[in-house]
């Protein structure tokens, strides 16, 4: 596991580009957090650096939104707080598009475990001791 912590948004371009360094050969990024900590906020300077030019916003309504970066690579924004059961991820597709190869980045995934892969990078957001400090804790899992 890795670490990270920083207190102002001006250094989450280097955060995001940490990430990014992090999350090759990873397809599928689960972002862990309490409400309010920045997971959006994050996700939308990650595909900044990506090479996303049109705008980022939060899914939480849509459940998904779709990206495409400079590279021409897609990049699937989700956000699975809203859903009442697995079964309405399986009804907007979720499955096909975490097998789809593309970038998935996932806010709230406890709420499609079963559907998660085996090779994701898991990352969690928490506050600092005091309370103005961001903690972001990063782990690949099924790196083999």
């Amino acid at each position: 596991m890795q670490q990270k912590t920083f207190s102002s948004l001006t250094e989450l371009p280097a955060i995001a580009d940490w990430l990014i360094a992090l999350g090759k050969g990873f397809d599928i990024w689960l972002f862990h957090g309490d409400m309010g900590l920045g997971k959006t906020t994050l996700i939308k300077v990650i595909c900044a650096q990506l090479g996303v030019e049109e705008e980022v916003s939060s899914p939480t309504y849509a459940i998904v939104n779709e990206y495409v970066s400079k590279t021409a690579r897609r990049i699937y924004h989700f956000d699975f707080y809203r859903i009442k059961s697995e079964e309405e991820a399986y009804d907007i597709g979720a499955e096909e598009y975490l097998d789809s190869g593309d970038l998935c980045l996932i806010e709230w995934p406890s709420k499609i475990q079963s559907l998660i892969p085996s090779k994701y990078l898991e990352i969690k957001l928490s506050l600092g001791d005091d309370n103005a400090q961001r903690i972001i804790e990063v782990m690949s899992v099924g790196c083999y």
